[in-house]
């Protein structure tokens, strides 16, 4: 996955339409929040605390979520919102002002591809992938995971796993092993996976391999 912290624009804003504020800082809250993504991708399924958030809420993003996109998100990276976000015109015109992301209409035109809850997450074959010259060409799946609940008993491992990993999969979707073991094994091709707490944000890169049973319950 390719990050980039940007420094946004601090000018007056449109009168035509007042925007809600991104970041206090735009420039320390950027940075810390992409330590915090670039912490959980370099240990996998752990949580990472998730320090910096935006000023004022865009329901229904959460604060979590939006400090994230703002953070890795810009002019070149389109960006697919769940049907609920895309609906929100203060969402669309929020990000569209804070990152100049293009929103896109297919989720397999998107380099972030945002859901609100694990249940709107797109089925990962329907997204871009990368090509084995450029896998970095490929989708992030940023879930908001706030009160998620255990979806199985996982055990992970792979680059940056100290061994194996438990993890009980919160905030991934109903389904989701035998998504990922596809994924798992076109790398370097592949899907990578956000998923933001209130306060913290956990990683899945394509490189991990996920072993275990789902609930059949969740």
């Amino acid at each position: 996955m390719t990050m980039r912290v940007q420094e946004r624009p601090t000018g007056p804003m449109p009168t035509a339409r007042r925007q809600r504020p991104g970041f206090a800082d735009p420039v320390q809250d950027a940075q810390r929040v992409f330590r915090a993504v670039l912490g959980a991708f370099a240990r996998p399924t752990l949580p990472q605390p998730l320090e910096a958030g935006t000023t004022g809420r865009v329901a229904p993003l959460s604060p979590g979520v939006a400090a994230v996109l703002l953070a890795l998100c810009d002019e070149q990276t389109p960006i697919w919102l769940d049907p609920a976000l895309r609906a929100s015109d203060d969402v669309c015109a929020w990000l569209r002002f804070h990152t100049g992301a293009r929103l896109v209409d297919a989720p397999g035109e998107a380099l972030f591809v945002v859901a609100s809850s694990p249940t709107v997450v797109p089925r990962l074959d329907a997204l871009a992938s990368g090509t084995d010259e450029e896998p970095h060409r490929s989708a992030t799946v940023v879930i908001d995971a706030t009160g998620a609940r255990g979806t199985g008993d996982f055990v992970a491992t792979g680059p940056g796993v100290n061994g194996a990993v438990a993890w009980d999969g919160a905030g991934l979707p109903v389904g989701f092993l035998a998504q990922w073991q596809q994924n798992h094994s076109h790398f370097p091709r592949g899907i990578d996976l956000i998923l933001v707490a209130d306060d913290s944000v956990r990683a899945l890169p394509r490189s991990i391999r996920l072993q275990g049973a789902e609930n059949r319950s969740a």
